[in-house]
């Protein structure tokens, strides 16, 4: 899909190998840059920490190095809400200097953050960090819950539903996110360093995302609740999105009832029914 652009063109390389990337770049003239790449997943990092802070610091430090080289005016990249840990100021508010995060995978990307901010200080590069709120949508990642559930439900597998589904997400959808990121690329942001919440700016029950799911796929899910939480994952995420009005005169659109349709849509479409 994406070759169909003239002006697309992609390199396969390991963000980890600083001088490979280098020497494969060298010849072009980077404006911009927005870098999301990264090991993501809370449940993953517990699962494989090395491997997270491998890709996660590793690959971060290579990319902002050479748009440091490079000259690059404006350097976005992907942090998490995951930053946020069990803070209990609610919403999340980019102010909140006392969070602290609760996963290995919160850590990489708050550590991102920091190294970005003395970037941005040392150099006076433009860092600007997003805060994606649990981004869900056609072409995500199998691993999130929406996504896995869905394909245990074709395949009548039950699913687990954590802290007896007492958990609420801020769902992102993620044709708002790519506005999101388009906006930041497009705007003039003053300060040299900044981190911004992308997220609905309304936290949805995991139950309702449950039965939405269900109602779009027409099929019953076969559920066992227990009252256990996975290591490093929170209640609630609810995100502050002041900022993001105010900087890029961004206000997301997408509610979850239609998010999940567009999904289940597209899930069909690419994986059948059956």
């Amino acid at each position: 899909m994406l070759k169909k652009n003239k002006n697309f063109e992609f390199l396969k390389l390991d963000l980890k190998n600083f001088s490979k990337l280098s020497q494969k770049i060298k010849k072009y003239k980077i404006d911009k840059v927005i870098h999301l790449a990264a090991q993501p997943g809370v449940r993953i990092s517990v699962a494989n920490p090395h491997n997270t802070l491998s890709q996660n610091l590793i690959s971060f430090s290579n990319i902002i190095e050479l748009s440091r080289l490079k000259n690059v005016k404006k350097f976005i990249y992907a942090s998490s809400s995951s930053v946020y840990g069990e803070t209990k100021i609610y919403p999340f508010n980019e102010k909140d200097y006392k969070n602290i995060p609760t996963s290995v995978y919160g850590a990489t990307k708050f550590s991102n953050e920091i190294i970005a901010q003395a970037y941005a200080k040392n150099f006076k590069m433009k860092c600007i960090g997003l805060r994606f709120f649990t981004v869900y949508g056609p072409f995500g990642r199998p691993d999130m819950a929406y996504y896995s559930f869905l394909e245990n439900l074709r395949k009548n597998k039950k699913i687990v539903v954590f802290n007896k589904g007492v958990m609420k997400r801020d769902f992102t959808f993620i044709d708002d996110v790519v506005k999101a990121i388009i906006a930041i690329t497009k705007v003039r942001i003053k300060k040299d360093y900044a981190v911004i919440n992308i997220g609905k700016g309304k936290p949805d029950n995991l139950m309702d995302l449950v039965n939405l799911i269900q109602k779009n796929y027409n099929k019953k899910f076969k559920i066992s609740y227990t009252k256990n939480i996975p290591i490093g994952d929170i209640k609630k995420t609810f995100s502050n999105t002041r900022k993001a009005k105010n900087l890029i005169k961004w206000n997301p659109k997408i509610t979850l009832e239609e998010g999940i349709k567009k999904f289940v849509d597209w899930y069909r479409l690419n994986h059948g029914t059956k």
